[in-house]
């Protein structure tokens, strides 16, 4: 089996043993070998490529949370406040205005067929001072049709009245999460996932299930390749027996570019149904397909008013926010997975949630200890320092949604949490200091995917304005790069394979154009992912 030996400027390996190498030998998708030209002369016949000479290789990036919705919702309308590029490369304005947004709804409109529903995603109503969307500011704009708009959070959606109508919502107004207007009929705005289900079936689509389409995966492959992601997460998979299969034929395929590591929605199933339909899934994985993960949902976002708050809750007086299922059922839901021996990976958002489910892993791990859990707290937005001191105390991970501070920072500082709670948003620093495990991600596509920008995130910590959100929480460049690599490796049970460049591992590697440790750390997230590797095999961008 032939080998090929590849030259850098520089490698960064995030190996302690071997911190950086000038070359690295490849043989069978797996590395052989790493160090100086000069140590490696015993390999024999090598196949020497030097396309990389005057480039930075690092481990491919491994992306944490993030959901194959990515290649999936650019088939929608975008309607995102900020500028973005779709999986094409095509550049779609921020809508800053209403009236923006319903001109691009009539102009999305326009395009379809009598009577087909029109679906948009990304509107964010936090940034509209004094407008929370509602019906009527839908039906000005299409009022002869469906229309239905995910907001960016993807917790809440806002419908028009002919799609209240379809779903018969006001046939249920009393159910938490409609919201309802002064005369008690629906306004159209539906918060978290059981309001939503209703429109799901009435439209006879599920919007979270379109991730079974191969075309989705693949459009999720080539966004994470161009982003420099050798290894990303879809962290909430309903995994149907046609998303498995879409799973394993895309991940099959001997040209795609990433590592698929899916985890299975706990809420679609009971416990017992989830526990008996992921371990008969765990073995039919592939070296491209990893299995044997679930995601429980508690509660939902800080800026769309759903996430669940201690006391004193939201800094403007704002409600609190809205479980998912019963806290009872989400505890016991932790210690059924728990037992079975699968690793949770758990979205907590508010401080409350967070409460919540450190309860219910010390309560597992009292009656069933497992030194190695490795359960996952996802988002962590808000989680105070003696929910950290805890959460080190059980072995909890964190995985913290750093590009949060940029996109909501300001929102967080005025509106939800205050100056003195803004501060602490993903503590980072506060974590790295209890040795917490800890990594850093987008939830794409609920922001961008970029490790690199969320590395920039972590170590900025600048909201869209600019303003600083709590210095006393960055990290280092070095401690960000470690994040978006082995750290996000080891939450996923998969740091024996990526995550770094050792022998023995996958051969996955991102290659940049400038050392992230030699420029200004401000021009982190200006670093262009020049290629992966993936496997030993070469994908360059255009």
């Amino acid at each position: 089996m032939s080998i090929t030996l590849f030259s850098a400027k520089r490698i960064i390996t995030m190996d302690p043993s071997l911190p950086e190498a000038s070359h690295i030998a490849v043989q069978g998708g797996r590395i052989l070998a790493v160090g100086p030209l000069e140590e490696l002369q015993d390999l024999g016949d090598v196949q020497l490529d030097e396309r990389f000479a005057d480039k930075v290789i690092l481990p491919g990036f491994v992306e944490g949370h993030s959901h194959a919705l990515e290649g999936a919702v650019w088939q929608y309308l975008y309607l995102g406040y900020f500028p973005r590029r779709d999986p094409a490369g095509q550049l779609w304005p921020g809508v800053t205005s209403l009236a923006d947004m319903q001109q691009r709804l009539r102009q999305g409109a326009a395009g379809l067929a009598p009577g087909e529903p029109l679906i948009a995603w990304g509107f964010d109503p936090v940034f509209f001072e004094g407008l929370r969307l509602d019906r009527r500011a839908l039906d000005e704009a299409v009022g002869n049709r469906p229309l239905v708009v995910f907001h960016a959070s993807l917790h809440v959606m806002t419908v028009n009245s002919v799609m209240l109508e379809r779903a018969r919502l006001a046939e249920h107004a009393g159910m938490e999460g409609i919201m309802l207007d002064p005369q008690g009929y629906p306004n159209g705005e539906l918060q978290e996932m059981a309001a939503m289900h209703a429109v799901f079936d009435a439209l006879g689509r599920n919007l979270f299930e379109e991730v079974a389409s191969p075309a989705a995966l693949q459009a999720y492959g080539q966004v994470a390749r161009r982003a420099g992601v050798t290894t990303i997460t879809d962290l909430y998979n309903p995994l149907t027996d046609e998303g498995l299969a879409a799973l394993r034929e895309v991940s099959a395929a001997e040209d795609y570019p990433v590592r698929l590591v899916p985890a299975m929605s706990a809420l679609s199933r009971s416990a017992d149904e989830g526990i008996t339909r992921l371990q008969a899934c765990r073995e039919q994985g592939n070296d491209k397909l990893h299995l044997g993960l679930v995601k429980l949902m508690t509660d939902g976002s800080i800026q769309g008013y759903t996430a669940r708050l201690l006391w004193p809750g939201y800094h403007d007086g704002h409600p609190n926010g809205i479980w998912n299922a019963p806290p009872e059922v989400l505890q016991q839901m932790v210690m059924d997975y728990h037992q079975a021996g699968l690793q949770l990976h758990i979205h907590t958002n508010g401080d409350e949630a967070v409460e919540l489910i450190l309860d219910a892993i010390e309560d597992a791990l009292t009656l069933w200890p497992w030194p190695d859990h490795r359960h996952t707290l996802q988002h962590c937005q808000f989680i105070s320092q003696a929910q950290l001191r805890r959460a080190a105390r059980l072995g909890v991970c964190l995985n913290m949604f750093a590009n949060h501070l940029y996109y909501w920072g300001d929102i967080h500082r005025h509106k939800t949490l205050g100056y003195a709670r803004s501060r602490r948003l993903e503590p980072l620093a506060s974590a790295l200091r209890l040795n917490i495990p800890t990594t850093v991600h987008s939830d794409a596509p609920v922001t961008p995917l970029g490790p690199l920008f969320t590395a920039w995130c972590a170590v900025q910590r600048k909201s869209a304005s600019g303003a600083c959100m709590g210095r006393e929480e960055a990290i280092g460049v070095a401690d960000a790069l470690h994040m978006i690599t082995l750290g996000a490796a080891y939450t996923l049970r998969l740091d024996h394979r990526v995550g770094s460049l050792e022998v023995g591992k996958y051969a996955d590697m991102v290659v940049l154009d400038e050392d992230p440790l030699s420029v200004p750390a401000d021009q982190l997230r200006d670093l262009r992912v020049h290629a992966t590797v993936l496997g030993g095999r070469v994908h360059e961008n255009d």
